[in-house]
């Protein structure tokens, strides 16, 4: 069985479940926290950043959330269910997936880390900065969306987008300028393996350094 290191409220660890939940791909995941410090050891020594998710499949390591869903569609998933055979579409998915991870999910991190750096003084600059680009982002999308209806199947698009547009809601809510990507957002929520990924999360919520809001 392939073991997932990783933690439940971690936004680049629900990417990977995502994609192992949708494929039916049977896996143990193995929390990398305080009380599990074999696990931590081995994300450490897995890439130089010693960051999760880290996939193990007979003994080979896999780092990077995206690099474990191209492995996944590779050796697990049915027909390349997650992503394209063909270069084309194959492309184009891989370019949306670093919008979420690079033009989403960092300017998230700011604000995230500037709550973890001084809870009661966070730098107010460097969070407007990441709203703003948040704000760019969700323009674009909101634009892109336009060919991109929802779809009920899994892809590395949705596997990125679902985790990023999660928690980018919580520190930088959609407005109503954007219904497109609000609609979209419910939806990816909705599918079977996010759900799934939401509700193992729901008992860490009150960790959320700027506070989670209650919804969702």
């Amino acid at each position: 069985m392939l073991a997932l290191y990783g933690h439940p409220f971690s936004s680049y660890t629900w990417k990977a479940q995502i994609a192992l939940y949708a494929s039916e791909t049977p896996f143990e995941l193995r929390i990398v926290d305080a009380e599990h410090p074999d696990n931590v050891a081995v994300v450490k020594n897995a890439g130089p950043a010693g960051k999760m998710p880290v996939l193990e499949d007979q003994g080979n390591l896999i780092f990077e959330a995206t690099s474990i869903i191209e492995y996944l569609s590779t050796h697990h998933a049915a027909e390349h269910m997650l992503v394209p055979v063909d270069p084309d579409p194959a492309t184009g998915m891989r370019m949306l997936d670093r919008v979420f991870d690079n033009y989403v999910m960092s300017p998230v991190q700011t604000i995230v880390d500037e709550y973890i750096r001084s809870p009661d003084a966070p730098d107010q600059s460097r969070i407007a900065e990441a709203k703003e680009q948040l704000t760019k982002s969700y323009a674009w999308l909101e634009g892109w969306l336009q060919y991109y209806p929802p779809v009920d199947h899994v892809t590395l698009i949705e596997c990125a987008a679902a985790p990023s547009l999660f928690y980018a809601d919580w520190v930088h809510p959609i407005g109503d300028e954007f219904p497109r990507l609000a609609r979209w957002r419910a939806h990816l929520l909705q599918l079977p393996s996010v759900a799934r990924c939401v509700d193992d999360a729901r008992p860490y919520r009150a960790n959320f350094p700027p506070g989670a809001p209650d919804r969702d």
